[in-house]
């Protein structure tokens, strides 16, 4: 009887492992999407494992080397990370990535640092032209850098925001790595380069961000040139004045010779401005609005009033008092 139970559960054993359907091991694809997530997620560790893996069954695998130098690259393992990069350039066909990531870890190299560049330049779209060429143009001006006292550093500069200008004069990166709006203003105008009113506006909310107030205004002043309805640009003034209101009453009520009080009424005017023609023309960026009424509230808290127009009867009489005058047939006495 023994026996008999015996062989009856070694041959249930059996059934079951035949039963059981066998693993099936994860795909290339599905290993790559795995990595990609796991990088989304910060867990570079994992992703670093899964990278390696991924190598393991496909030596050449770009994609797995990119994401496995970029793991390395956040664990702080930078020269293993510029070891995946390089495996990965002398391969066919790199993707202008590597290239981009090898430049940024050419500390010691500058001039190494700009060949990477240049090779990612070869193979970019205009986009990511441009932000090579930027970054080239930031390893020139780097002070910690021998590069920026060589001789030709200043000519070298302005070359490469001259291409990438007329790569995509629609970028609004290139602007803002000049040394003032009016070395801008001066190469856009030898380029005949304007750019158009959206890309103007995404440059003053660069120099809104970076407390550049005055060149924000320069530009505005030429948005409202071309077009004194346009919404944002009213918003974006009125928000300018509003930040330089703050800074001057952090700084003892001053600014530019602006009282607080002042520049908050300027920026009053401009909301109200703003808000007028926002709800005439039915403007579709709620935010926006919602935005410019907490600000006038804000205003309105610190005791600046809404700014009331000048009577029309009024500006006829000072009209009539105007001509008489020139007439000579005003009694001064």
């Amino acid at each position: 009887m023994g026996r008999t139970k015996a062989k009856r559960l070694a041959r249930a054993s059996r059934v079951a492992e035949q039963s059981d359907p066998p693993k099936q091991t994860p795909s290339i694809p599905e290993l790559l999407e795995k990595t990609q997530a796991l990088i989304i997620q910060c867990d570079y560790p994992m992703a670093h494992k899964f990278a390696s893996r991924i190598l393991e069954l496909q030596p050449a695998n770009a994609e797995a080397k990119e994401m496995l130098g970029v793991a390395l690259l956040e664990m702080g393992e930078l020269d293993t990370a510029k070891q995946a990069f390089l495996s990965l350039v002398a391969q066919p066909s790199p993707p202008p990535s590597a290239h981009l990531y090898l430049a940024q870890l050419c500390d010691e190299d500058p001039k190494l640092g700009l060949q990477h560049y240049q090779a990612a330049i070869d193979i970019l779209t205009a986009t990511n032209i441009v932000r090579a060429l930027v970054g080239q143009v930031e390893i020139w001006m780097d002070p910690s850098y021998d590069l920026c006292y060589e001789p030709d550093a200043d000519k070298n500069c302005e070359r490469l925001l001259d291409l990438a200008l007329q790569t995509d004069p629609g970028n609004t990166e290139p602007y803002s790595r000049w040394p003032t709006p009016d070395d801008a203003k001066e190469c856009l105008e030898k380029h005949g380069l304007v750019p158009p009113i959206e890309t103007r506006l995404s440059l003053v909310k660069l120099f809104l961000e970076l407390e550049l107030y005055a060149p924000a205004l320069l530009v505005l002043h030429g948005v409202m040139s071309s077009d004194d309805e346009q919404v944002e640009a009213w918003y974006l003034e009125g928000w300018c004045h509003f930040l330089m209101a703050e800074k001057a009453k952090e700084s003892d009520g001053l600014l530019d010779d602006m009282s607080w009080e002042e520049l908050a009424t300027d920026s009053r005017a401009r909301l109200e401005k703003c808000q007028m023609l926002h709800l005439r023309d039915g403007h579709p960026d709620t935010p926006l609005l919602e935005h410019v009424m907490e600000l006038i509230k804000q205003l309105e808290g610190l005791g600046i009033h809404a700014v009331e127009e000048a009577d029309e009867d009024d500006e006829g009489e000072w009209e009539d008092e105007n001509s008489a005058d020139e007439d000579g047939d005003v009694d001064m006495s």
